[in-house]
């Protein structure tokens, strides 16, 4: 993982988007949190799953429906939600966006 540390970048530049696919890129790891990056191609998605921590996502660009325990969220550019963690949810790309997910583990 290359470290960003100390350098001023745009967020949106970190990754791009790639036909027919969902990318991540890491940011930071730690043993408390991760925050990464994702960039989901229109159409694109990931099915319901669980997770077990509270999760924190921005929607940099673009446009999701987040889906928690079967309430659909239209999520758009500037906007966030807080996925609460044990609670089954999935996210599909109404029209390509990219996200910013922090993952607390403590």
């Amino acid at each position: 993982m290359e470290d960003l540390s100390g350098n001023v970048l745009k967020l949106a530049q970190l990754l791009e988007y790639q036909d027919g696919a969902v990318l991540s890129r890491q940011i930071i790891k730690k043993n408390s949190a991760s925050i990464t990056i994702f960039a989901f191609e229109q159409g694109e998605g990931l099915s319901e799953h669980t997770a077990p921590f509270e999760a924190f996502v921005y929607i940099v660009e673009g446009e999701a429906e987040i889906t928690i325990s079967g309430k659909k969220n239209l999520v758009k550019g500037g906007e966030m939600l807080i996925m609460p963690a044990n609670q089954p949810h999935a996210l599909n790309a109404l029209k390509r966006f990219k996200m910013l997910l922090v993952m607390i583990r403590s």
